[in-house]
């Protein structure tokens, strides 16, 4: 039972390290000569531009921000509950609010990155961006967000089938 609790522990854990990175990071949408995320766009990385309402797509650039702030949040949340849940519940109970939270994350990390993968051909075409901006390709954050959200959705499916033994 400790291996198992030290595993979803550490699978929790890698969640939240994913989702940070994928949130902060600058690698959402690459090129040669650029690279940029849901905060700011970065041309020979030293020519930084934060994405402001002057954006013609800022409406989805902030929805994007706020979901992947709030999913880091949940997960972070959820991994508090959980640490509580652990010396409070009782033998043979469930972590069901623990993976209502993980779940939610999961949720709010899907839906960033499907808002992403649906807009960034508008988004790069808007005028905050370069012409150069539209040759790139998903770069490794975006690809973290969809394999934090993987890693939320097993995370919160275990907390769910998880019953607290000794």
């Amino acid at each position: 039972m400790l291996i198992l609790l030290a595993f979803i522990i550490v699978f929790h854990i890698t969640s939240a390290a994913l989702l940070f990175i994928s949130t902060i990071d600058n690698a959402w949408w690459v090129g040669k000569y650029f690279s940029t995320d849901v905060w700011t766009v970065c041309i020979n990385i030293t020519n930084c531009t934060v994405i402001d309402e002057n954006n013609s797509e800022y409406q989805s650039v902030q929805a994007i921000q706020a979901t992947m702030i709030l999913s880091t949040i949940l997960c972070c949340v959820a991994f508090l509950v959980f640490i509580l849940q652990l010396f409070r519940l009782k033998q043979g109970e469930r972590f069901v609010l623990t993976s209502t939270i993980q779940l939610l994350s999961c949720l709010c990390v899907m839906i960033a990155a499907s808002i992403y993968t649906n807009r960034h051909e508008d988004l790069h075409r808007s005028n905050g961006y370069n012409s150069e901006v539209l040759s790139g390709q998903y770069g490794y954050s975006f690809i973290l967000a969809w394999i934090a959200f993987a890693f939320t959705l097993i995370s919160g499916v275990m907390y769910l089938v998880l019953r607290k033994r000794k």
